[in-house]
């Protein structure tokens, strides 16, 4: 498709905006009607602001008349997550208990996206408040895969990274809490980062696990990834956790070679993996590795021996922060009452309708791993663990600039396939889990399709506050291949010949 269709990238759209080329009403309109195309389809939104939107698009076509300055991403149309606080704009969290809530505030990414001139285009579906791989585990709608209407696109962020893989918008936002960004994003063929823990700012984020949650943005390139992070991240004096390590990132740096860099490759997790690990992402993994190494990069074996206890520490202490931050619900302070009666009565009657059977059961596994008699047992050896896999993350990154492993032991898997048995489910994040609990940056970028025309991503994870380095490496692998230009015959379909 030309430059000026909903394939462009944000950046030339940015551009395209900026000089007058294109109208933003212009390209707003043409992302409106790809998702009228698709979206009820695909059940990627739970709400859609059509009206908000073209405003917003001629406030910014008025200003550049007006030859004020815009900003980086002056135009460009974006979806966020329905757990990322958007002022008056229903924000549900995909749970019946906030289906009536709109908050009289915007979360500090909203701030930085309007500030930057994106136009946001409406709220995703998701996992009830993020908990989920699949967003099968939404009240109100399952999200469908792009690639496959009848297999799941991914979770938690699942509407946010199938809204981007067919072109109803070019860029999106999700929080990844155990891998909610990436495992969607490997699942729909786009670029999903989980930035370092305290890269953004979680303020106006709905909390599920605290200290794990980070919002992060999708993108169809890598460039695109990091025009969106370097416009949300940053200290925020309302988040005690945002870092001021977090800055901007320089695109020119993207496009250095990765000649001289030395990427670690964790053999052992793949061969504890065994068959649970698909042939087509083994294959998909050693495709990449052997494309880095001719490019000039240094390949090592690296050693992350504690990942392996990821899952059960993962969903300890996830569970246990979950909650304590889903107290708040009880039918008093806001979103949904249910019940006469007793105060007892209300909540129970409250939480009783307004959770889903996957937020009940992580509540009621948090509630006990925080116990009298349990909590030593349990939390208190999980957050050793926990830092055992940090160090473990340090130190194998002290000896190469990213490591590269799988996103997802599967490609995309069957709606309903894994909906019945949560302990499958689970295991769909047994490779994202650890670098969340490490805290480290991680990065899925589409690397390949199998056999079936299913995308496979791949992850790489670098160190702390060092985002640039994994897109850049992302981005030299975009150049040689093109499963990143590459998108879903529905969206090419409403969006005109390539």
């Amino acid at each position: 498709m030309s430059a000026d269709g909903i394939l462009a990238s944000a950046e030339a759209i940015a551009a395209d905006v900026a000089s007058g080329k294109r109208s933003a009403v212009e390209v707003v309109t043409s992302f409106l009607a790809q998702a009228d195309r698709t979206a009820d389809t695909l059940r990627t939104y739970l709400h859609r602001m059509p009206e908000a939107a073209l405003e917003t698009a001629a406030a910014i076509d008025r200003r550049r008349a007006a030859k004020e300055s815009l900003g980086p991403l002056a135009g460009v149309p974006i979806a966020i997550k329905d757990n990322i606080c958007v002022r008056g704009v229903p924000t549900t969290c995909g749970s019946r208990i906030l289906e009536r809530y709109c908050p009289p505030y915007d979360a500090h990414v909203i701030e930085r996206l309007r500030a930057a001139d994106a136009v946001i285009v409406g709220k995703t579906n998701c996992d009830e408040f993020a908990m989920g791989s699949s967003t099968e585990n939404s009240a109100y709608a399952v999200t469908r895969n792009p690639w496959d209407p009848e297999r799941v696109p991914g979770g938690s962020s699942g509407g946010s990274a199938a809204t981007v893989a067919a072109c109803e918008a070019p860029l999106s936002l999700g929080s990844d809490t155990g891998g909610s960004v990436r495992q969607p994003a490997a699942f729909c063929g786009v670029y999903g980062l989980k930035p370092t823990y305290g890269a953004v700012s979680r303020y106006g984020l709905v909390a599920f696990a605290s200290s794990l949650d980070q919002i992060g943005p999708f993108a169809r390139t890598a460039r695109d990834t990091a025009l969106v992070q370097s416009a949300i991240c940053g200290r925020d004096a309302r988040d005690m956790t945002s870092r001021a390590e977090a800055t901007p990132i320089d695109l020119n740096d993207l496009e250095r070679p990765v000649a001289g860099l030395t990427i670690g490759v964790p053999r052992a997790i793949l061969d504890e993996a065994g068959d649970a690990l698909a042939p087509s992402i083994r294959a998909a993994l050693t495709s990449a590795a052997s494309a880095f190494e001719r490019a000039g990069a240094t390949l090592i074996d690296v050693a992350l021996p504690h990942a392996r206890y990821a899952i059960a520490t993962y969903y300890l202490i996830a569970p246990a922060e979950a909650s304590s931050n889903l107290a708040r619900y009880d039918g008093v302070r806001y979103g949904v009452r249910r019940g006469d009666g007793d105060l007892r009565a209300m909540y129970e009657a409250t939480r009783g309708a307004g959770f889903g059977r996957e937020v009940t059961r992580r509540i009621l596994l948090g509630t006990y791993a925080l116990s009298a008699g349990y909590y030593d047992a349990f939390y208190l050896r999980a957050q050793k663990v926990r830092t055992l896999i940090r160090q473990d993350f340090l130190e194998a990154l002290g000896r190469c600039d990213a490591i590269l492993m799988p996103v997802t032991p599967t490609p995309a898997f069957p709606i309903g396939e894994k909906a019945d048995d949560p302990l499958a489910m689970y295991l769909s994040d047994i490779f994202s889990i650890p670098a969340s609990l490490a805290g480290v940056p991680g990065l899925s970028f589409p690397a390949t399709f199998d056999a079936t025309g299913l995308p496979i991503g791949l992850q790489l994870v670098g160190r702390p506050f060092d985002e640039r380095t994994i897109l850049r490496v992302a981005r030299a692998y975009e150049r040689e291949h093109d499963a990143a230009s590459r998108v879903p015959p529905l969206a090419a379909a409403g969006g005109g010949a390539p």
